[in-house]
Order: structure tokens, then C-alpha cells, then sequence
């Protein structure tokens, strides 16, 4: 099993160097990752591509012998969030899940988030809330020809008003790979309409970048 050693261990910000790779986040948005996934390369790419792929693994691979993989893709990247976000601070945040391609009602649902964030620290539980949630299942959006607009993805969002209490100080949206940030930018609209005066930060376990020798 790879020890992934090679894995950023600290949190950078989005800057203007890198943040016109991702069109739909703004000089407003505060977004925050951990490694660099290469798009269209396989695990052996590098320790980020490894975690990932084996993070993003299907649940239709549950019980086989390769699921240990998934489980300590999760557990070394909620180390890193532990270990770089200031206990003073983590208190501050709800952490909020940005949802999966498939719906809560289907089969192979995945709730790698909810697990992740509730390994950075197990006791006392962070604030974690499932506050947005997928009305329909949808193809996974790398699968997809064209990429999905923020307006699309909104549309199939809803928020589940019975978490709104207590009333979060700060939103932590978190996510696996920051493509486009049109996951974001829906999630983010969805909260800022029933929070209008709250902040909102996104936390992605990496981004994607373009390998460097494709032009």
C-alpha cells in the first residue's frame, strides 16, 4: 500500500497565479487545496493522482481487496486538513460536503466527504451538515462531454432547512477536486441565498491541473 509520502502535507490558497485555470471561481471566492491531480493520467502519475483515483473509487468496490485503498486515501487526506487548519480556527467552520454525482437514494451513493471530514477529528465531532443535497443522480462530471454550468448543478440542489440550526459562523465547503468550480459556485449560491451574511471558503483535497507537455 502506498504511503503517499510524497503528498503535500499543507494547505495552499487559490491566487491569481492559478485561479484563471478555473473559470468559475472569482477574485471574491477564498478556495483552498492540498495536492495537484493531472487530468487524463493514471495512479502511477504521482502520489496526488494515487490519492484520488483511489479516494474517487467507485462503491461498487466495497468488500474487494482493493477498497483498503479508498479507506487510507481517506484517512491521509484528513490528516492533512487536521494538521493544517489551526484549532482555534476549525471550531470557527460548518463544514459542508458538496455533493456527490449520485443522489442519497442511489445504490452506489458515496459519502467519501462526510467520512473524511469526520476523520480529521472523530471526538469532539466537528460541525459537519450534509446542508446541500442532489435531487437526481447524474453521470459523474469528468465523464461528462461538456462540463456542467453552475446554473445546471443549482438546479438539482436543494438545501435541507432541518440542519439550518444552529446558526453556522462560517462555511467550509469541502470537495475532492476543484475542476471548474462549478460545484462550488452552485454550492456557494444555494448557501448565500438562505445565509446571505456569512462567509463562505472552499476546501478541495486537490486541483486539477492540465499536464504541462499538452498543448
Amino acid at each position: 500500500m502506498t504511503s503517499y509520502k510524497n503528498f503535500p502535507k499543507r494547505i495552499t490558497k487559490i491566487d491569481d497565479l492559478v485561479r484563471r485555470d478555473y473559470r468559475h471561481i472569482t477574485e471574491a471566492d477564498r478556495c483552498y487545496f492540498v495536492g495537484e491531480y493531472t487530468a487524463r493520467k493514471g495512479y502511477a502519475y504521482s502520489d496526488t493522482n494515487q490519492l484520488i483515483l483511489n479516494f474517487k473509487k467507485s462503491m461498487d468496490r466495497a468488500g474487494q481487496p482493493e477498497w483498503r485503498h479508498k479507506e487510507k486515501a481517506i484517512q491521509v487526506a484528513a490528516n492533512v486538513f487536521r494538521n493544517s487548519i489551526p484549532p482555534n480556527q476549525i471550531e470557527k467552520f460548518t463544514f459542508v460536503p458538496i455533493p456527490p454525482s449520485k443522489a442519497k437514494r442511489h445504490p452506489h451513493y458515496d459519502n467519501r466527504l462526510v467520512r473524511m471530514l469526520e476523520a480529521i477529528r472523530p471526538e469532539p465531532r466537528l460541525d459537519i451538515r450534509e446542508l446541500i443535497f442532489q435531487t437526481e443522480s447524474t453521470v459523474p462530471a469528468h465523464n461528462q462531454d461538456v462540463r456542467p454550468r453552475p446554473s445546471h448543478i443549482e438546479k438539482i440542489y436543494r438545501l435541507d432547512k432541518d440542519l439550518a440550526e444552529p446558526e453556522p459562523k462560517i462555511f467550509a465547503l469541502v470537495d475532492d477536486v476543484l475542476t471548474t468550480g462549478a460545484h462550488f459556485r452552485a454550492a456557494k449560491s444555494i448557501l448565500s441565498k438562505f445565509f446571505p451574511r456569512k462567509a463562505v471558503i472552499g476546501l478541495f483535497i486537490a486541483r486539477c491541473v492540465q499536464d504541462s507537455t499538452e498543448f
